[in-house]
C-alpha cells in the first residue's frame, strides 16, 4: 500500500510542501488587496507574510482533504482567533470570509474543488466544497 503524505507528514512541513505545489498553479494568484487587509477581526494588524496566500490556500485544501466536505462558515471559525479587549477579557471572533471565499473560487477553477451536491441531513443549502478526483491526485502528489 503506498504511503499518503497528507497524513504521514506533520500538517506544518506538508503545508509548507503543497504551499510551494500552489506556486506553480495559474489559476491561484495572490491579490493585490491582501497586503492591505487584516485576516479578521481579532487580528490587530495586516498580514506581513508574503507566502501568507498560498500557505492559507494548502491549509484550506488540506482541511477539505481531512473533513471530506467543507463550507466556508467552517472554515471562518476554524481559522478565527482570540480579540483582545483591552481590559475586558478576550472573546473569539471568527476569521474573515472574503479570503477564504477568494480561495474557493481559486481552487475550484483549478478544477481542485467542486460544490457539493447533496449530503444526506442538509436541505436546500450549499453543503460546502469537496474535492475532485484531480484535487485529490495533486495532493497526493506532494512530496
Amino acid at each position: 500500500m503506498e504511503k499518503n503524505p497528507v497524513y504521514e507528514l506533520g500538517s506544518g512541513e506538508y503545508n509548507l510542501k503543497l504551499a510551494e505545489a500552489l506556486k506553480n498553479v495559474p489559476e491561484f494568484k495572490k491579490p493585490g488587496w491582501v497586503e492591505f487587509v487584516k485576516s479578521g477581526p481579532g487580528k490587530s494588524r495586516p498580514i506581513d507574510d508574503q507566502d501568507f496566500w498560498y500557505k492559507r490556500a494548502a491549509s484550506i485544501l488540506r482541511q477539505i482533504y481531512k473533513k471530506k466536505i467543507v463550507g466556508v462558515s467552517r472554515l471562518r471559525t476554524r481559522y478565527g482567533s482570540k480579540k483582545k479587549r483591552g481590559v475586558r477579557p478576550e472573546e473569539f471572533r471568527k476569521a474573515g470570509g472574503k479570503i477564504i471565499r477568494v480561495i474557493l473560487q481559486q481552487s475550484d477553477k483549478a478544477g481542485f474543488t467542486e460544490i457539493a451536491k447533496t449530503v444526506k441531513g442538509v436541505k436546500g443549502k450549499k453543503p460546502g466544497r469537496q474535492l475532485t478526483d484531480k484535487g485529490k491526485r495533486f495532493l497526493e502528489e506532494v512530496k
